[in-house]
């Protein structure tokens, strides 16, 4: 059969218990424990029946209580059989009430039996189980037609109120835990690129670092082969040495730019301009302000190896680096007067100006290397 309005249950959380704030939850039980005792006393002090009969009538309403919660638990698992067998026990207990002469407890359970159907089984079963109820509640009534009438519609309308009221709570018990996944995912996705972006910056640390150093090793090693001098052979492993302390330098710089521990920006490219030393200079235009961790750590890389490429390829040339902070994205330009000299010049297998292409595309921004008008151009922009 298709699900529709008709045939469609109240979902499992509205029907259960927590989706109602507790408040509310203590207000229920309180009521429910009341109309109980009073049934039970009534059940005692009636003056029909005494001794073993007012107990068989006690024992009766604790019967119909322990059969009101089997038939929360069924409609609760979506059970329609045993959901209806349960009830229709109830609509029995309450002619039994009726036939040995408690009104009151009988009227109750049907009352509450149309209520309870309407809020918890689908519509098409729920509208026969109220109407058996009410019929019963309408036939042993003693008020006028119009009180009857306009009873049983207040009872019909209360139990598709609560029904709404429960998809309602529902509705928003689905969302809150949707959300909830939808954080935690979110988080784990954070995770996961905080970690792709540590383990990108120190790759290209290393990358960079260690392919330096196997350069002076394989060249240290080939001077050991050919009984070299001394002092050639101290000179490349002093070089590598070098090599790999700066690497492990630039390693805990990298890191601690992505916990955003580090030194301003234009400190670092003076910096860095004053080490790399011959005619390089640095100038900063706009105004300046701080920038995200990746955007950041991207222009000192591209920087570093812009520098390092010039000193490698155009030695005692003239630098010049720019750093513009315009509206909606940092530039960093970098000129040498050493002429051209490739577009990736970077060491390692390809890494170098390349990776830094990828690093600023990642980003959203641009790489740019090449000649220039009087030498050799790199231009990154990172939108910011």
């Amino acid at each position: 059969m298709t699900e529709n309005i008709w045939t469609r249950w109240p979902s499992r959380e509205a029907l259960l218990p927590e989706s109602v704030s507790r408040p509310r939850r203590l207000l229920t039980g309180a009521v429910r424990l009341v109309v109980f005792g009073m049934l039970l006393w009534g059940a005692f002090t009636s003056s029909r029946l005494h001794g073993w009969g007012s107990a068989a009538a006690a024992a009766g309403l604790v019967a119909a209580v322990c059969v009101a919660w089997a038939f929360f638990r069924t409609t609760l698992a979506h059970r329609l059989w045993p959901s209806l067998a349960l009830v229709v026990l109830l609509l029995a207990i309450a002619v039994a009430a009726r036939s040995v002469g408690f009104g009151v407890p009988a009227l109750v359970i049907w009352c509450g039996c149309a209520v309870v159907a309407l809020e918890r089984l689908p519509i098409a079963a729920a509208l026969p189980v109220a109407s058996v109820a009410l019929a019963f509640y309408a036939a042993v009534g003693d008020d006028a037609w119009l009180t009857t009438v306009a009873t049983a519609v207040g009872l019909v309308l209360a139990g598709y109120v609560l029904r709404l009221d429960a998809e309602a709570r529902g509705s928003a018990q689905r969302l809150l835990t949707q959300e909830r996944a939808a954080r935690a995912a979110e988080a784990e996705t954070a995770a996961l690129a905080e970690r792709a972006r540590i383990a990108r910056e120190i790759h290209d640390v290393l990358a960079h670092s260690l392919s330096a150093q196997m350069v002076h090793l394989e060249a240290a090693r080939l001077l050991i082969e050919r009984d070299a001098d001394r002092q050639q052979i101290l000179d490349r492993v002093v070089a590598a040495r070098g090599m790999a302390r700066d690497g492990l330098a630039e390693t805990r710089q990298a890191l601690s730019a992505l916990r955003g521990d580090l030194t301003p920006l234009e400190e670092f490219l003076a910096q860095l301009v004053e080490t790399a030393g011959g005619t390089a200079e640095v100038t900063i235009t706009g105004e300046r302000r701080p920038l995200p961790a990746e955007a950041s750590q991207a222009v000192r890389r591209v920087a570093q190896e812009a520098l390092t490429n010039a000193r490698r390829h155009a030695p005692g040339a003239g630098v010049r680096v720019r750093l513009d902070y315009a509206a909606r994205e940092v530039v960093l330009d970098v000129r040498d007067s050493g002429g051209p000299h490739g577009e990736d010049t970077g060491t390692g297998g390809g890494y170098g100006l390349l990776g830094m292409r990828e690093r600023a595309e990642l980003l959203g921004g641009s790489l740019r290397a090449g000649p220039g008008e009087e030498g050799f151009v790199v231009t990154l922009k990172v939108p910011v």
